[in-house]
């Protein structure tokens, strides 16, 4: 081992300290799957987190897989606000995609890595209620729904018997009506419910950029008040609020910081927690 090496391993070192017993909610995005050795880089960096002692809820997308599925089925796909309009059939599809495919796929590799790790998805136990997300128009969006409460002693006990609960963003009403819930504000709503030392979104932009055009401006570390003046300033923009929605709405009930990582680059995860400098965006809580 070089000199370099043993310099990453104790610049590390503080941090698995410090995080040990910890739980991070991590939201794995869908774009990100088709990139195999990102792919494997991501499983790698979460089985070696979850050895340093760091309790690891991952939460996962699937939008670029659904709507492969769907096109392959010939079945068309049509958005509103960016909002994936579902009806019986797509939910199906989509449920198939999401709890089925994906799902079980990082549970398996995980698993060979000789971690615990269990798939579910929120209809498990009742993880996820939901209700029919409603638009300030005359649009429906089938079967697009949002969160109304999750099963916390479910997944600490999942937690506290030291597995990695892999969740699929899928959620039932009190009649048993399954809805598809963005995979973001699931990970917020769980985040927040529980608490957590940092909710995580890997996905395939980098960060927070003042202008997403110029790489200079990559911001690596800012606070909520910082984060509301870039959105009202319209540096932060488009696609990207929702995100700061979730952001925001985790860091106000309790989850202490927010990262946001490019999972394009090979072990950035850990790059971002076991690291001084960090790769990506980081939003501190308590401002």
């Amino acid at each position: 081992m070089d000199t370099k090496n043993v310099e990453i391993l104790i610049e590390a070192l503080p941090y698995i300290k410090k995080f040990r017993n910890k739980t991070f909610v991590i939201k794995y995005g869908g774009s990100i799957f088709k990139n195999e050795l990102a792919k494997k880089a991501f499983i790698d960096d979460v089985a070696l987190l979850s050895l340093s002692g760091i309790n690891i809820i991952i939460v996962h997308g699937g939008g670029p897989n659904i709507s492969e599925m769907l096109t392959k089925l010939d079945k068309k796909t049509r958005f509103i606000n960016g909002l994936r309009v579902t009806d019986k059939e797509t939910m199906d599809i989509v449920e198939m995609v999401l709890s089925g495919k994906i799902n079980k796929e990082i549970t398996t590799e995980l698993c060979n890595h000789g971690i615990n790790a269990l798939g579910i998805s929120g209809r498990d136990s009742k993880l996820i209620t939901a209700k029919k997300k409603l638009l300030n128009s005359k649009e429906d969006l089938g079967y697009v729904g949002e969160v109304v409460s999750i099963n916390n002693k479910f997944l600490l006990d999942l937690v506290n018997k030291n597995y990695i609960p892999v969740i699929s963003p899928i959620g039932a009403d009190d009649k048993g009506n399954a809805y598809n819930i963005n995979a973001d504000y699931v990970a917020s709503f769980i985040s927040s419910k529980l608490k957590t030392e940092k909710l995580i979104y890997i996905s395939d932009v980098k960060g927070i950029y003042k202008d997403i055009n110029d790489d200079s401006s990559f911001i690596n570390r800012v606070n909520k008040k910082e984060i509301k003046e870039l959105i009202n300033k319209g540096f932060i923009n488009g696609g990207m609020i929702p995100k700061m929605e979730c952001s925001l709405m985790a860091l106000d009930n309790g989850t202490k910081d927010v990262h946001l990582i490019d999972g394009r680059k090979e072990h950035s995860l850990l790059i971002e927690i076991f690291t001084n400098d960090g790769i990506g965006t980081m939003i501190e809580g308590g401002f």
